[in-house]
């Protein structure tokens, strides 16, 4: 059947698939609470960032590379305007190696760090004719070691001329940080997987004009995609560099159930994380106005 226009299938069985909605700049958030997290959890990145003092940030030079994938990509019809317009506004040769390290580094940092990576042996990058923007799938022979990301040729041709190359390469690294990220055993909230994926793109400076922080605060915590992705970055800042890349290990090492998750990783329920967001949020707003 298909799907409304900015959505797309779920496909199984490995991850929930991720698309960006069709296109601000992320906005600093600061820590509304001094509640300290037990002292177990304060060690590397683990604390408030006031208690944290290491830094896991990407600028550290790598005492090895990343196991690159093959990265293949296939046009169904050369033809089509989608296709032509894909072709002319990116060089997929240098993007998509380019988009695949940003995402290794913005998830694992380098491999020397103690985060395990996903064996992603291979990405395809799939160029049709179809509803919606994009999804990531698994190929069904081997679907832990390689992928497919199906791009919307459709999606390409509406896109405005002056956002073509920033959009697709937006949404391109959405989609590979689905080809590399975990999903706490089939078991996390789909909001949850979208945002970490968006989170990605919003941190690579890839985000398009229509996303605006705040708005995301009177919905749920795990809304996903944009919405979620400015609740991480406020995690980030508050807890220090390098919490979303604990919240996806997390999601590497046991089922997702989402009291133990968020309390064993950041000392507290997501509901009190939440709500200390929209606090810092509206204590932000109260300043402005």
């Amino acid at each position: 059947m298909p799907l409304p226009q900015g959505t797309t299938p779920v496909p199984l069985p490995i991850f929930l698939p991720g698309m960006s909605p069709a296109d601000s700049t992320p906005t600093s958030a600061a820590a509304a609470t001094t509640t300290q997290l037990p002292e177990h959890l304060t060690k590397e990145g683990a604390g408030d960032k006031t208690a944290s003092s290491t830094t896991n940030g990407l600028s550290e030079s790598p005492a090895k590379e990343f196991p690159q994938p093959r990265l293949r990509l296939h046009l169904n019809e050369l033809t089509d305007a989608g296709t032509s317009i894909f072709l002319s506004s990116i060089s997929p040769s240098s993007l998509l190696p380019s988009a695949v390290s940003r995402v290794q580094k913005a998830l694992y940092v380098h491999p020397s760090r103690g985060y395990h990576m996903p064996n992603t042996r291979s990405v395809t990058l799939i160029v049709r004719p179809m509803d919606g923007v994009a999804y990531t799938t698994g190929i069904e022979i081997d679907p832990e070691q390689h992928k497919e990301i199906h791009l919307s040729s459709r999606f390409v041709a509406s896109i405005s001329p002056e956002r073509r190359s920033q959009e697709l390469e937006g949404v391109i690294v959405h989609e590979l940080v689905h080809c590399y990220q975990y999903n706490g055993h089939g078991h996390a909230p789909g909001g949850l997987i979208e945002g970490i994926a968006d989170w990605v793109r919003l941190g690579a400076g890839l985000a398009p004009p229509h996303w605006r922080k705040g708005e995301e605060v009177k919905g749920k915590w795990d809304a996903g995609y944009q919405h979620t992705a400015y609740f991480l970055q406020y995690l980030e800042e508050r807890f220090g560099e390098g919490t979303v890349r604990r919240l996806n290990e997390g999601l590497r090492t046991a089922r997702y159930e989402e009291k133990p998750f968020w309390t064993q990783t950041l000392g507290r329920p997501v509901e009190q994380l939440w709500e200390d967001y929209k606090k810092e949020d509206e204590l932000k707003r109260g300043t402005r106005s």
